[in-house]
């Protein structure tokens, strides 16, 4: 069998290729966050959040977060989600955070512009990964019971994301 029919192939195949445009994903894959965050820890239950302020969208805060470990005393994962009328991020604040910083999580609207906040914290190993868009997904999602079943949280979290926005929102006046 002569060889030609095979470079011939070849060569075809590599020009069909020159013309299909690759496309590139702006997500990542728990396969992509397991190569880039490797699992040893410098401290016993130590773990690893997404961590960035005030970037453009999710992938822009995903992508160039840096790869620490959170301190000892941060064992949870927060995300402040900020949107403008048409549900496109405006920006997207991500860090290492105790339990305190997570009891108001959920979502708001800024009555100086329309935009949209939500916030979330989740507890474990880069579990912030998505970010909150609506009220299903702004949650505290923790693997411990946080209250019990006599008690309840105050429903203060509306002033408090509003307060947390405006606080935001001056930084960038």
């Amino acid at each position: 069998m002569e060889p030609w029919p095979a470079v011939a192939w070849i060569l075809l195949m590599t020009s069909f290729a020159d013309w299909l445009e690759t496309v590139y994903s702006r997500d990542f894959t728990m396969m992509d966050i397991i190569l880039m965050h490797p699992s040893t820890t410098p401290h016993p239950g130590g773990f690893k959040c997404f961590t960035c302020e005030d970037a453009a969208d999710n992938y822009e805060c995903n992508r160039w977060a840096p790869d620490v470990y959170c301190p000892k005393d941060a064992k949870y994962c927060y995300t402040l989600h900020m949107m403008d009328k048409s549900g496109e991020s405006v920006s997207v604040t991500k860090r290492c955070v105790s339990f305190k910083d997570c009891l108001y999580t959920g979502c708001a609207q800024i009555p100086d512009n329309g935009n949209q906040v939500c916030s979330s914290c989740c507890e474990g190993n880069i579990c912030n990964l998505l970010v909150p868009r609506n009220e299903s997904s702004a949650v505290f999602a923790s693997s411990s019971p946080l209250v019990s079943s006599s008690s309840r949280l105050l429903p203060t979290m509306l002033s408090w994301i509003i307060i947390s926005v405006s606080v935001l929102i001056a930084g960038h006046v």
